[in-house]
């Protein structure tokens, strides 16, 4: 009864009678046997096959509606099993061969499901037809980059992967109703080639969506940048440059991507440019983006301290109506105000953070103190401060190893790199040319004053405001939703494999992060609906759950040599009926099933053609 690639455990068929309107009907699943221990096992329904008649009348036969392929026209049939007469009034009645029954195709249906539910849920399906003409196209656009983002979401990797081993292995083809076609290798690419003009429109789609559903505000923006590095020369992407690399791979070429959010953690809009951007070149261009996109409103914009210049945060005053802000300061300016923060007092936000306030024209400065952060960078200090000690007391010791003096430049080069900013609280002496290297020619110290100085900073940090509010408290809680942005960013490059871009062509490169990007709102949008009833639950930890959910393909020969082929998908185990519980969503349907003939009887007609030729 089993078919190809099922488990090794135990199938087989069960029934079970129930008494309804007077007469008896018999109920057919699939069950598993899983073996727990010696001599010990359990029982797992596996699929519901559903009804099948047993000695009715006529009136009373339960029938199901099919697909007969050979017309793709829908039909009522009544189903028998073969030692069970067809009832002479019955017209429509076939005889099924229940004992030469197999399980076909096993494939992941759950998580695919849920991503093609996130897509509904923000009506993407609509907005994408529009956009996207059906024209001479075998399949609709809309639906391949469905297909796309929804791969994305659950299983990200290359095209190619999809094309040839993924979509095979996944249901997309019930849940979009196409066939292989949809997943045609120069199918996909050429769907890439026709979505980012539209990135404008999906952006302001994508807000009114999220105030519908949730409510989410946009008064305050969440900016930050990121980077995300290619593989390759990159001679046809006039963007990807050499530049400071925030994954630690400027052997490559890459792009900076500037992400806008809302403090709840929907994106807004982004923008890509060059690899070689600087940060503080970035504002300017995007304030006028957003004013362009969602009109002009008084808006604050929340960022770190190396994104804005002083002259882009006067034009922010100084408009109209004046931009809101609040960012990160660089600590020296806590020296200009150090006198006036001393008389500020403190006031307790939590156990472990305190803040002062103070007003300096239109701007408001906030001095914050966080006891863990203090803990955490001093930690780091103290750990990198003591292996740099380390090695230069290894250099030392002359005697056991002589150094030349480019030897010892070197290994210094390589312990300035370890050491990080450790190394700008040691004092060197070195060798002067041609000299022996030596403890007279080679010393070091520890600059204990500069040690205590930043010690004594620690665990501190300075924000500067305008529009923002005149309380500490309120303005410190603002700065901490930084901590989303930075929480996307772990999701794009992580889960849903931003880098590496392995695309060369400029509006391929755009399309791919474009692809990311909206599976990025697929998962932010499940994130959401978890946070109000199970905020434990990652959306990749619910995505990987229901994966759990397969569908097969249940082939029941026909008495007349047909075959019924009945696509469903396997029981939710109460894990998956607790995730779905939580969700306020539930399963679709099982598909339809499909009458064919059956491809034994056709390979052996084929067979006695050939015979008679």
């Amino acid at each position: 009864m089993v078919g190809d690639r099922l488990p090794s455990n135990d199938m087989f068929l069960r029934y079970n009678t129930r008494k309804k309107d007077g007469k008896e009907h018999r109920y057919w699943s699939v069950v598993e046997n899983r073996r727990l221990r010696v001599a010990h096992t359990t029982q797992r329904t596996v699929l519901y096959l559903g009804e099948i008649n047993d000695r009715q009348q006529a009136a009373w036969c339960k029938s199901l509606e099919v697909i007969n392929e050979v017309n793709q026209l829908s039909e009522q049939i009544c189903l028998f099993p073969e030692d069970r007469d067809i009832p002479p009034d019955v017209l429509n009645g076939l005889q099924v061969k229940l004992s030469e029954l197999t399980l076909q195709r096993p494939r992941v249906f759950g998580d695919c499901w849920l991503g093609c539910r996130l897509w509904d849920e923000l009506h993407l399906g609509s907005f994408w037809h529009q956009r996207l003409p059906e024209g001479k196209a075998e399949v609709p656009w809309f639906k391949v980059l469905e297909l796309l983002t929804v791969r994305q979401l659950v299983a990200p990797g290359s095209k190619w992967h999809l094309h040839r081993r993924w979509f095979l292995s996944s249901a997309m083809d019930q849940l979009l109703d196409e066939d292989f076609a949809v997943a045609a290798k120069n199918r996909l690419y050429e769907c890439l080639d026709r979505i980012d003009e539209h990135r404008a429109a999906l952006f302001t789609h994508l807000q009114a969506r999220w105030k519908d559903l949730f409510g989410a505000t946009y008064d305050l923006l969440l900016y930050d940048l990121t980077s995300t590095y290619f593989e390759g020369e990159m001679a046809q992407a006039p963007k990807a440059k050499h530049g400071y690399s925030r994954d630690k791979r400027s052997d490559c070429r890459q792009v900076v991507i500037a992400v806008v959010l809302s403090p709840e953690g929907f994106p807004l809009a982004y923008e890509i440019m060059p690899g070689n951007t600087s940060d503080r070149t970035t504002l300017k261009l995007f304030l006028q983006k957003i004013q362009v996109q969602y009109g002009q409103a008084r808006r604050i914009w929340v960022m770190d301290r190396g994104i804005p210049t002083e002259e882009t945060l006067q034009e922010m005053r100084q408009s109209d109506p004046p931009v809101g802000y609040l960012v990160g300061t660089p600590r020296a300016r806590w020296d200009q105000f150090k006198d006036e923060f001393e008389k500020a007092p403190w006031q307790k936000l939590r156990d472990t953070i305190e803040v002062k306030l103070l007003c300096q024209g239109q701007e408001v400065y906030v001095l914050a103190r966080s006891q863990g952060r203090r803990q955490k960078e001093r930690a780091i200090r103290r750990r990198k401060l003591a292996r740099l000690l380390r090695t230069l007391r290894m250099l030392r010791r002359t005697r056991q190893r002589p150094w030349k003096r480019d030897t010892l430049l070197h290994k210094l080069g390589a312990a300035h790199k370890e050491g990080g900013k450790a190394w700008g609280f040691v004092k060197i002496t070195l060798p002067k040319a041609r000299q022996p290297v030596h403890r007279d020619t080679f010393k070091f110290e520890l600059l204990k004053d500069k040690l205590k100085d930043a010690q004594d900073r620690d665990g501190h940090y300075l924000l500067r405001g305008f529009g923002a509010g005149d309380q500490g408290g309120p303005l410190w809680e603002r700065y901490m939703q930084l901590s989303e942005i930075e929480a996307a960013f772990k999701t794009l490059k992580s889960d849903l494999q931003l880098r590496p871009i392995r695309h060369h062509v400029q509006l391929r490169i755009e399309a791919h992060i474009l692809v990311c990007f909206l599976a990025y709102c697929l998962s932010v949008t499940l994130r959401k609906r978890l946070g109000a009833h199970a905020p434990g639950l990652t959306s990749r930890a619910v995505l990987e759950s229901l994966s759990g959910i397969l569908m097969l393909d249940v082939h029941v020969p026909l008495a007349d040599g047909r075959e019924l082929v009945m696509p469903r998908y396997t029981q939710a185990e109460p894990e998956h009926r607790l995730v779905l519980e939580k969700l306020g969503w539930e399963l679709p349907p099982q598909p339809p099933p499909r009458i064919r003939r059956s491809q034994v009887s056709a390979h052996a007609k084929e067979q006695e053609t050939k015979s008679k030729m």
